[in-house]
């Protein structure tokens, strides 16, 4: 993916930013043939999308609802992990906690961090406590678990997969590609988790706005 612009990739993950004013949305009604076609708000657009409203259980055993409590309203991070991955989940959650340490060095402690768990079977809000304090992440990072359909839900609707079905199924393979945005603002972008987070930081710091 190192070939791609971060504007490509907005655009290849459905979440680029949106102009302002209305958007044509049609959805097809039980029933009926034809289309029912409203104006819509990018914000909302891009919520129901992107961002569904199901309940999930962070690390401090607390019930969220993704959009409602960590979504909106917020300047936010999002990746996905799981405790035993042998893969990039530990070094790319290690660069976030640079990246975090960064944003607060320039006074940004507006940005919320939201690690989602793609094994939630194993990983429960006790072992997902564990790994956050192995890893000393800092106060506004959550990490997330929740039912298995609802996890591959928001893992869909975020564009966290692989067009290749095979590939996509092995969760060793997940992503390691980190969204984030400015949620009122419908403001989008992504960035690969691996990158410097030096670099990462200073644009999150434009991006956000």
């Amino acid at each position: 993916m190192t070939g791609m612009t971060r504007r490509a990739w907005m655009a290849t993950l459905g979440l680029a930013p949106l102009a302002g004013g209305l958007v044509a949305w049609a959805e097809e009604r039980p029933g009926n043939q034809q289309r029912q076609w409203e104006a819509i708000e990018p914000r909302e657009l891009i919520r129901r999308r992107h961002f569904p409203n199901v309940e999930l259980i962070t690390h401090q055993r607390q019930k969220v609802r993704f959009y409602d409590d960590l979504i909106k309203d917020k300047k936010v991070v999002l990746n996905l992990m799981y405790v035993n991955c042998e893969g990039i989940c530990m070094s790319v959650t290690a660069n976030l906690v640079r990246v975090q340490e960064l944003l607060r060095k320039y006074g940004r402690n507006d940005v919320f961090f939201y690690s989602i768990t793609i094994k939630p079977e194993e990983d429960t809000p006790e072992v997902l406590e564990e790994y956050a304090n192995s890893h000393h992440v800092g106060p506004g990072w959550l990490f997330v678990t929740g039912t298995s359909a609802d996890i591959e839900l928001i893992r869909h609707q975020l564009r966290f997969v692989d067009v290749d079905p095979a590939v996509d199924a092995n969760k060793s393979n997940h992503i390691g590609m980190v969204r984030y945005g400015n949620e009122p603002q419908v403001r989008w972008a992504a960035c690969p988790g691996q990158a410097n987070p030096e670099h990462i930081a200073r644009t999150m710091l434009w991006d956000l706005g």
